[in-house]
């Protein structure tokens, strides 16, 4: 079972864990000299028109929807808004500082996230893509689609963020609702 972590928890292992932890450790380099340093921590984006949610709307509007390997993995997700919501706030209060994670309250496992996109876009959702498929498509990109990570927003909750769409279902209607800006 996947433990929840948070701002404070200690970082993943891997390539993109290790990068981040790098970038973050410079960033807070800065402190030393009175600046107010915050690192904002994004997960899975869900907007109109681009992005991870993009490119997992294709298979799905075609009826090939599913879940990734065994759909256990934990996946971080917030709104667009939301994660504007979360930069404004923490430009905002002078208590932020450090790492704030810019996810839903809500964590989902990806088979939920994939039942509910299913719904979202009217179709089924029940051919799972195996860990073996995986690899072989996205190489070692695969270890990041089957990592799970179940991330909390404690800090933004803390110094009084009000997430706009905290809830996966409703923040797919207002993405699926919302007119896609980059056609043009």
């Amino acid at each position: 079972m996947t433990r929840s972590s948070d701002e404070t928890s200690t970082g993943g292992r891997g390539f993109l864990a290790e990068v981040c932890a790098e970038w973050e450790r410079e960033a807070l380099a800065a402190e030393a000299l009175g600046i107010r340093v915050v690192c904002v921590r994004i997960g899975i984006v869900l907007a109109q028109g681009g992005g991870a949610l993009a490119r997992m709307l294709t298979p799905f509007k075609l009826g090939a929807g599913g879940r990734l390997g065994s759909g256990k993995q934990w996946m971080p997700w917030i709104h667009l808004d939301d994660v504007v919501g979360v930069l404004v706030h923490a430009s905002r209060t002078a208590a932020v500082r450090g790492a704030i994670n810019a996810v839903s309250p809500h964590p989902v496992t990806n088979a939920e996230f994939t039942r509910v996109l299913g719904h979202a876009v009217r179709r089924p959702a029940f051919l799972p893509v195996p860990k073996t498929a995986l690899r072989i498509a996205f190489g070692e990109l695969s270890e990041v689609l089957l990592a799970s990570q179940r991330v909390l927003p404690r800090v933004a909750e803390r110094t009084g963020y009000t997430f706009k769409h905290p809830a996966l279902d409703r923040a797919l209607a207002a993405v699926m609702a919302a007119p896609d800006r980059t056609a043009a």
